[in-house]
């Protein structure tokens, strides 16, 4: 009896390549060298006109690529797969794995937006497109389920039986992390409680929480040195400014060096950054797995988040803080956790760790080659 030819060629497409988007990839390609991969990816700009050209862009653009030989596809959940199809019928024949890092059922509105439906139909119908589901986290998949149900529902008619019965069958497989380049170094003794916040320079990770405990901080007696570092655009929100301009007025009064302000644009600089931080902050209002407080954490930094979205999936409740109804409230919160990693810190205690050995590649890569398989026999068994 003839053994089964391995799965060696994956197509992989990424339609928004945001950085996390950008980092998943490549690290799975790293982390598993025994496929073949070609890699298609789109700029990460024009969120509106990417979300529903990209299917156009993909078929008329990598027309040769797309007619390639492969064993599987696997998509991110922002490709217009359905469109695609349409476009390039034979890879309806291939075995496809749709990837959700995001999902925009649980994304915040600003209270100048209006929902807009495309931008949740889209991945849904790639969604229904494919034969295995996977999402970063549980938080992302069950508010996935929860909103597609809304959704269906408030649809006027003909809307099939079954639809949920398929995307409830998805998969919870988080993105690897990289092991940290450089082993972790001692911290350096310095009285000052250091503290990085890391994220994108964006409404969603929470700039006007951010704001606010940077205010608080500046008026208390805490020293604490607090770098405000990660991705910016062209248009960022304006509390980073009133932020920088406090936080060195702060430094100024405790005899420091202004903390970082900005991005790090080379990588090693900025792991070296992480490994002489005390705390990673979050003030999140939207994060399905939390990449850079991971990858904090990894480097050494004890993580202080909400208490909410995806950080109660990995974190224990010493690492996080109660998300109040007014943001000067929650701020207090932040506050008053620093002060008491403050006074370990000063009697030379340890704070607190966590463990994240279960997100690692070493971890996660027997888990993806499972799913590569199954989702390869899912699609034979129709």
């Amino acid at each position: 009896m003839n053994s089964p030819i391995p799965l060696r060629r994956i197509l992989l497409l990424s339609a928004y390549d945001a950085a996390s988007h950008r980092q998943w990839r490549l690290n799975l390609e790293a982390m598993l060298p025994e496929y073949h991969w070609t890699q298609l990816a789109l700029p990460a700009r024009h969120f509106s006109w990417r979300l529903r050209g990209n299917g156009l862009s993909f078929a008329f653009e990598e027309t040769e690529i797309l007619d390639g030989d492969y064993d599987l596809l696997i998509a991110t959940s922002m490709v217009d797969l359905s469109t695609l199809r349409g476009f390039h019928p034979a890879l309806a024949n291939l075995p496809t794995l749709v990837y959700f890092h995001e999902n925009q059922f649980a994304y915040p509105e600003r209270d100048t937006q209006r929902e807009n439906a495309e931008t949740q139909i889209v991945p849904l119908y790639a969604a229904l497109c494919a034969d295995t589901l996977a999402f970063n986290s549980d938080y992302n998949r069950h508010s996935f389920l929860a909103g597609a149900k809304t959704l269906l529902e408030r649809l006027p008619d003909h809307v099939p039986r079954g639809l949920m019965n398929k995307l409830e069958r998805a998969h919870t497989l988080p993105v690897p992390l990289a092991a940290p380049s450089v082993a972790n170094e001692q911290q350096d003794s310095e009285p000052a409680l250091t503290v990085i916040w890391n994220h994108r320079w964006e409404y969603d990770k929470g700039p006007a929480l951010l704001l606010e405990f940077v205010r608080l901080l500046c008026s208390s007696k805490l020293n604490c040195a607090l770098h405000i570092v990660g991705q910016q655009f062209k248009q960022r929100p304006a509390e980073f400014a009133e932020a920088e301009a406090l936080l060195a007025a702060q430094a100024r009064r405790f005899g420091r060096q202004p903390a970082h302000c900005g991005f790090i644009k080379d990588r090693s600089a900025y792991e070296a950054l992480l490994r002489r931080c005390d705390i990673v902050l979050s003030t999140a209002l939207h994060d399905f797995q939390g990449l850079s407080v991971q990858e904090a954490a990894l480097a050494g930094c004890t993580p202080l988040t909400p208490a909410d979205l995806v950080y109660p999936e990995y974190l224990p409740a010493a690492n996080l803080y109660a998300r109040e109804t007014s943001e000067c409230r929650t701020a207090i919160n932040i506050l008053c956790r620093l002060e008491q990693w403050q006074r370990l810190k000063e009697k030379g205690e340890p704070l607190p760790t966590v463990s994240l050995t279960g997100y690692t590649s070493a971890a996660l890569a027997p888990r993806y080659r499972e799913l590569f398989k199954s989702t390869i026999a899912t699609h034979n068994a129709r």
